[in-house]
């Protein structure tokens, strides 16, 4: 049984998601009323996880370089803070 997702995860997933939206929205028909909701959102995402990354006591430079990234850095952080916490995991499926 996985545990439910921490908050960087759910802001990282958050975050590519709303980027997602805005990118579709502007490639297509770019409602300003989604736009104006999706950017804000997006942003407070995107600070939620370079602040959560860089507090987070596991995080080493790498991590903390990779959260700055829009989009998919939050991910990629959060599987470098995994792996830096679990050296046993390599990217292998949870038992």
């Amino acid at each position: 049984m996985r545990m439910r997702p921490r908050p960087l995860w759910s802001a990282a997933q958050l975050e590519l998601v709303s980027l997602i939206v805005l990118l579709a929205n502007l490639a297509t028909v770019h409602l300003r009323s989604l736009a104006a909701l999706m950017g804000p959102l997006h942003g407070c995402a995107y600070l939620f996880v370079v602040i959560a990354a860089w507090r987070h006591e596991s995080a080493d430079s790498t991590a903390k370089a990779a959260a700055v990234i829009p989009g998919i850095g939050g991910l990629l952080a959060h599987r470098r803070i995994d792996r830096t916490r679990n050296p046993a995991f390599r990217g292998r499926g949870l038992p």
